[in-house]
């Protein structure tokens, strides 16, 4: 059994991942009190460490001979939602996750951050991150990122650096891609210690949106599993029909439909009032931000910078009421398991939620990465 430390580990969505994967959690640390509780329960007391990672002393988990290092650094400075701030963001915590690797020097990584952080404003940034994970023994000196980078540039370029180095891979992953009821886009980032000599590529995807295109408009399957008619209107039906067998032909796509909110939802029922799976009321939306339908997948479940945003983490049917989702179903929807607990009212938990790396995601790739590691 692997062993893996979870940084930035927020509610535990990584952490569950990788402990279906097979990982033996050593440590996590997280900064938020409310997530920390949501670890505690879960997990027990010993293995939680609530504060700043910057205080935390990575020193002490040498002999532990921990073999992955994940999480998610805080996403705010690189969100396209947020102020965008970027390396000047105080909540930039890639220094921090780097120092970690620097100092454990584990077989492998994985961080998952938004899509923000490809935007051309950060791209130098980003090269910057990707590059010091590459060579993670170099000492940088100057408090000016920039110059930092121009002295990473110069050795990645020459080829004349000595010391323990990663292979390192990106991608821009939707979640909804590999059978998460969401469509959550993220950057994953992985990374493998050189002496392995891995040979890796990232998880090929499982489901697509026109698979699930074909089991509406072409096949009904989705509508007979569900016990339901179709609620569009016949010319949009036909549309759909016809684009699919203009792209297709008489052949289903190869891949699995995308999962819907309604197939995360199955035999839950409506919000009875009972913990996770209470009615909050006074959902409502505006412009931009009109609700989730529950034959698609879910848009992305938010956080928000100031809290829950009105508009979002709603759910909309086909007869155009909307209600907010229970922390259980949208547990569903990040697909944490049932019995996995989240702490605190429904605002925090929701929270957390939003925050989390959807659970099979991380099991996904974080398998992908394990079996790559056994077999180097």
């Amino acid at each position: 059994m692997m062993k893996s430390i979870e940084i930035f580990s927020g509610a535990g969505g990584m952490a569950k991942g990788l402990e279906l994967a097979g990982s033996k959690h050593e440590a996590f640390i997280e900064w938020n009190a409310d997530a920390c509780n949501t670890l505690r329960v879960n997990y027990g007391e010993n293995l939680v460490h609530e504060g700043d990672i910057r205080q935390f002393s990575f020193d002490d988990y040498k002999d532990k001979c921990v073999d992955i290092i994940a999480g998610g650094p805080p996403c705010q400075p690189f969100s396209l939602g947020g102020k965008a701030k970027g390396s000047n963001d105080e909540r930039d915590m890639f220094p921090a996750a780097i120092s970690a690797i620097r100092t454990l020097m584990p077989k492998a990584f994985i961080f998952e951050n938004v899509k923000g952080l490809l935007r051309e404003s950060f791209s130098e940034y980003f090269h910057y991150i990707l590059l010091q994970l590459t060579y993670p023994e170099i000492i940088l000196n100057s408090n000016d990122w920039n110059d930092n980078l121009s002295l990473l540039k110069k050795i990645d370029r020459d080829n004349d650096y000595k010391g323990m180095r990663y292979q390192v891979s990106y991608r821009l992953i939707n979640a909804a891609d590999y059978g998460v009821p969401q469509k959550r886009e993220r950057v994953i980032i992985v990374g493998f210690r050189g002496d392995l000599n891995v040979n890796w590529s990232f998880p090929k995807e499982t489901h697509s949106e026109d698979a699930l295109l074909w089991d509406k408009y072409v096949t009904g399957n989705y509508w007979n599993r569900h016990n339901l008619g179709n609620p569009d209107k016949k010319e949009v039906c036909e549309a759909i029909r016809a684009k699919l067998f203009e792209k297709y032909g008489m052949f289903p796509p190869e891949l699995k439909p995308w999962r819907t909110m309604r197939d995360a939802f199955e035999n839950l029922g409506e919000p009875n009032g009972h913990g996770e799976h209470s009615l909050r009321n006074g959902a409502r939306t505006y412009p931009g931000h009109t609700g989730s339908d529950i034959d698609e997948p879910s848009k992305t479940i938010k956080a928000g910078a100031h809290g829950v945003p009105g508009g979002e983490n709603i759910v909309r049917f086909t007869d155009g009421s909307i209600r907010y989702l229970s922390v259980l179903e949208a547990k569903r929807i990040q697909t944490f398991p049932d019995d996995y607990v989240i702490t605190g009212a429904w605002t925090e938990a929701m929270r957390q939620l939003g925050n989390a790396v959807p659970v099979r995601l991380a099991y996904i790739v974080g398998d992908s990465v394990m079996r790559a590691v056994k077999q180097s």
